[in-house]
């Protein structure tokens, strides 16, 4: 193999991994800020239920996913494992552990903070428990996350979460006609 002159800048793994790792700690540390804009989303999507209904939220899906894995991606290091829980860990998305801890941290993380396996990375649980400390509901964290459930993997967690909100305003309002 031909030796090139042509030296790309920052080409580095770990100049490449290191600007991944700043993005996502820029997440965390605007934790509040993105929770807002979660809510609005989720409101706004909430809203857009009769049309998700009438369109089939089948055919929704792959419009709103590439959305969603762009989005997401870029901020979280999204893996759209179909069942997001930014919202209660603090911006910091567990599937970003090496070990894909969805309940706190192993029993690993090294004195500086950072991941047994990855020693260049933040540990993903470090990181949650900071960004929950500034989100609205801090408490989320404590919530027990259940296993992933890899046929959702690559599904739009964004449309299940409307989905499901949907439903559950539906039983609500049933249930209070019942109860006239």
């Amino acid at each position: 193999m031909t030796k090139s002159a042509y030296q790309p800048a920052n080409a580095s793994p770990v100049v490449r991994t290191r600007s991944a790792f700043t993005i996502r700690h820029w997440s965390v540390r605007h934790a509040r800020f993105l929770e807002h804009i979660y809510n609005l989303l989720a409101k706004l999507f909430l809203k857009l239920h009769p049309l998700w209904t009438f369109i089939g939220y089948a055919r929704a899906e792959k419009p709103v996913m590439v959305v969603e894995k762009m989005a997401k991606s870029f901020l979280f290091g999204c893996r759209m494992c179909g069942q997001c829980a930014l919202s209660e860990t603090g911006m910091s998305c567990p599937m970003n552990c090496p070990k894909t801890l969805r309940n706190g941290p192993c029993g690993g993380v090294r004195p500086n903070g950072h991941c047994e396996v990855e020693p260049d990375m933040p540990c993903v649980w470090v990181e949650a428990w900071r960004g929950s400390q500034q989100m609205a509901n801090k408490e989320a964290i404590l919530t027990v996350q259940p296993p992933v459930d890899h046929s959702l993997r690559g599904s739009s967690s964004w449309l299940r979460a409307t989905a499901a909100a949907a439903a559950e305003e539906i039983a609500k309002v049933r249930m209070k006609e019942t109860s006239q």
